[in-house]
């Protein structure tokens, strides 16, 4: 009898435990998004709680939304942490990526290097282009905008993908952090979301026409290799206005958008975020 009570009383405890378990599991908040290599996720806490990933704070606005993005080689595993009315701790399963690797032999060098008389000025373009990804836009209802979806700045063939990068002359490049659409020189290039520009240069080095639209909280969209900017620093957009034109400015070859997207300091995939491509 003491046997068959022991045995009860352990089963009781196995249950209890699972319970806890499962109540502890149905605290952690349910994370949308792309969960990938690239990829950028949110999720819903609750208001007031503290949030981490891989020990870094996150955002979390009034309502509890929170996010944050993954790089192109991000580690396999980020730990969330929630500390709070409704506390978890959640280690993420990131899924990793195959990129398209090019190797090409016999390009000259001045082609696959600048100029040495180049570098002050690529060190000075550098330096705003950081200054206004690294500006903090506390506008939630930008971001919220945001997650309920972009559409995409200009419509073409997608020819060139995030994370694919080039070996010239057996030497590695750095790897390509956007999508490129082909589109005719002159098409327009309208906001795939709402935003305030922080950046707007004509001409720089490597990106030619440059327009970088805030979207709230360090997310942003970087536009590259414009003919035209049609906007100014400082300018709030809607989605669908207009931004610039395709063109091939800077270090390209051809006419294309270049479309790239930051969170902090993670360049994250566009093409995530946006709906298929609408075919022509």
């Amino acid at each position: 009898m003491a046997r068959c009570l022991y045995g009860f009383g352990r089963l009781v405890l196995v249950i209890g435990c699972t319970l806890l378990c499962a109540a502890a599991r149905a605290q952690c908040p349910q994370i949308s998004g792309a969960l990938q290599q690239g990829g950028f996720i949110w999720a819903r806490v609750a208001p007031g709680s503290s949030v981490t990933l891989d020990g870094e704070p996150l955002d979390v606005l009034a309502d509890g939304t929170t996010f944050a993005g993954f790089g192109r080689d991000a580690a396999a595993t980020a730990e969330l942490v929630v500390e709070g009315p409704a506390a978890c701790r959640q280690t993420l399963q990131v899924l990793p990526r195959d990129y398209l690797i090019q190797r090409v032999e016999g390009v000259p060098a001045a082609t696959v290097n600048p100029p040495p008389e180049q570098l002050e000025r690529i060190r000075r373009e550098s330096a705003l282009v950081a200054a206004a990804r690294a500006r903090i836009l506390p506008r939630a209802d930008l971001l919220w905008a945001a997650l309920a979806g972009f559409v995409w700045p200009v419509q073409g063939p997608i020819s060139g993908v995030y994370g694919s990068q080039r070996y010239y002359n057996g030497e590695p490049r750095r790897p390509h952090f956007g999508v490129d659409v082909a589109a005719p020189e002159g098409a327009l290039v309208r906001a795939p979301g709402p935003g305030v520009v922080t950046l707007a240069q004509p001409d720089l080095f490597f990106s030619g026409g440059t327009v970088i639209l805030d979207h709230g909280y360090r997310l942003s969209s970087t536009f590259l290799h414009l003919s035209a900017v049609q906007v100014r620093a400082g300018d709030e957009l809607q989605t669908g206005d207009v931004i610039g034109a395709v063109g091939a400015t800077g270090r390209a070859t051809g006419p294309h958008l270049d479309w790239r997207m930051n969170w902090r300091a993670v360049r994250i995939d566009p093409q995530l975020l946006a709906p298929p491509m609408p075919k022509p």
